[in-house]
């Protein structure tokens, strides 16, 4: 069609000679699951520049390194029981969790947000809820490696130190529910954080600020409320729910009937699971709400 027949402003496809695909075309739930598989890679830096890579590497290295030390020690000195239970572990190393959420979460939803890449994304079959929800679940296995990983270790060497083998079994799989527990939440958290902003440093020192404060004003209003450590006080149980970790914390102790400092009863555990479901689904909400204020432009 020559200018002169053209309508105004009607568009124009120009043929430069690419070979066209005749292949299958897999849709939604491939491209979905494919974004998650490379998102995840992503999250430890894989396919990605060596710098990249040192951060979520260097925090696998520090849930790592502690663990096989402890193996080695408690398989060399042949311990009577465990030093550490796989539960314990986490919380006890929950620092170096915050600090993989903080980096790596603006590096899955802000990079997108920031180079305006997420508009190509939108403009493909995928709809924006596929795209949350493959970032969110990337995020989520993430964390379960982080914190998977250890747990796997201390489960081969409790096996090798011939601990036995029922109550391994059971600490290993407790600390596994914990573990998915604890990384839905923090994706969920984090991922909310970093979408809000395309600035990578402003959703780091967002989600760095959000979990280390609520930790410690836990901490601290459950000591005021609770001076002798009792756990017998109403207040200082229900002070928990400020924290996403000790939140998790009580949350698995009621679902697994043990495992934490104490137990909470029927009433308490039901509040602790409404409040758990309540903030993972708005900050999953809060995700998508954000994707389509993005795509309205």
């Amino acid at each position: 069609m020559s200018d002169q027949l053209r309508p105004p402003g009607a568009g124009v496809i120009h043929d430069i000679g690419y070979r066209h695909y005749d292949g299958p075309r897999l849709g939604r739930f491939a491209i979905t699951q494919a974004l998650t598989v490379s998102s995840l890679r992503h999250a430890y830096g894989l396919g990605r520049s060596g710098k990249s890579k040192v951060m979520p590497i260097l925090l696998l290295a520090v849930m790592v390194v502690p663990v096989a030390i402890m193996v080695g020690i408690e398989n060399a000195l042949q311990f009577d029981n465990p030093p550490l239970s796989q539960m314990r572990y986490i919380f006890f190393l929950q620092a170096v969790i915050a600090l993989y959420l903080a980096s790596q979460a603006p590096q899955l939803f802000s990079r997108d947000l920031r180079y305006g890449s997420i508009v190509l994304y939108l403009a493909r079959p995928l709809r924006r809820t596929d795209y949350a929800l493959a970032k969110l679940t990337a995020l989520a296995l993430a964390l379960m490696v982080l914190m998977g990983l250890p747990m796997v270790i201390l489960y081969a060497g409790a096996l090798l130190a011939k601990f036995d083998f029922t109550l391994m079994t059971k600490e290993f799989l407790s600390g596994l529910v914990t573990a998915l527990l604890l990384s839905i939440l923090l994706a969920a958290i984090g991922g909310l954080i970093a979408a809000a902003t395309p600035r990578r440093g402003f959703a780091v020192a967002a989600i760095i600020a959000v979990l280390i404060v609520s930790f410690t004003a836990v901490t601290v209003v459950t000591a005021i409320l609770d001076p002798e450590g009792t756990h017998r006080d109403v207040a200082s149980r229900y002070a928990n729910l400020g924290s996403p970790f000790s939140l998790v914390e009580v949350l698995s102790s009621f679902v697994l009937r043990g495992g934490g400092d104490w137990l909470p009863s029927t009433t308490q555990g039901l509040v602790f699971a409404a409040v758990y479901v309540l903030l993972v689904a708005g900050c999953c909400w809060g995700v998508n709400a954000r994707y389509a204020k993005v795509a309205r432009g």
